[in-house]
């Protein structure tokens, strides 16, 4: 879900997660070294293809967000998939326990950047999914993905129409086969950027989404302009 319900009372309210566009426009050169607990996995990134998926990660990674979170999924013949901040904090035997339901309250998966970006797969040409391929991850609605990403490890059409395709693994294929559920991405290097041009952009703060606070207070100013309206209109 791109958005999350909470409840005060009675009243339930959506918070939005803001939409953004990285600061960071890619060259098309970059690499990411993505240490794992297994070894390092190093994915070309398509930074022409999908400029705002691959800006993202560069940010991202350029931030440390993805330092020591988890695989938090993985499908046979099919993804591998990490990025969740919910992990941050757990280790690999909770990220598991938590994915098989035996941890109450942690939700691996459910995490994201508090902002979401466009999908790309539509105008992206070389948006198949195949074996080492890296995708970014989205929930159930459009231009929801923000974080997450996976491993394709094998063909997948049915994938093309749905999730970004923003890079390929060009060394430590072997590694995907091994990558199991609480194994940590230890860190990502990026190689091949503009490094004046990312450090001025991850300098920069990210969007925020509204407090449960703000919500409130702008359901309540909402209220009190369609009850004003309607006054007036009689």
């Amino acid at each position: 879900m791109a958005a999350v319900l909470f409840e005060k009372g009675t009243a339930m309210a959506r918070i939005e997660l803001p939409l953004y566009t990285p600061r960071y426009v890619p060259t098309g050169s970059e690499r990411a070294i993505i240490e794992t607990s297994k070894g390092p996995v190093t994915v070309q990134l398509w930074g022409e293809d999908a400029p705002v998926t691959v800006g993202n990660f560069v940010e991202l990674a350029a931030r440390g967000f993805y330092d020591n979170l988890k695989f938090h999924a993985r499908k046979a013949d099919s993804v591998v998939a990490g990025g969740c901040p919910v992990t941050r904090a757990m280790g690999p035997a909770q990220v598991l326990a938590a994915v098989q339901g035996v941890i109450r309250g942690m939700h691996p998966g459910t995490g994201d950047a508090r902002y979401t970006i466009i999908d790309e797969w539509q105008t992206n040409p070389r948006n198949h999914h195949g074996r080492g391929n890296i995708c970014m991850a989205v929930k159930s609605a459009p231009n929801s993905g923000s974080c997450q990403f996976y491993f394709s490890l094998a063909d997948q059409p049915e994938f093309d129409e749905q999730d970004t395709v923003f890079g390929q693994v060009v060394e430590g294929d072997e590694l995907l086969d091994a990558l199991a559920i609480g194994d940590a991405i230890v860190g990502i290097r990026i190689e091949g950027a503009d490094e004046e041009a990312l450090a001025e952009a991850i300098a920069q703060e990210t969007p925020r989404p509204e407090t449960p606070k703000e919500v409130m207070a702008r359901l309540e100013r909402e209220r009190a302009e369609r009850a004003a309206a309607k006054e007036n209109a009689q």
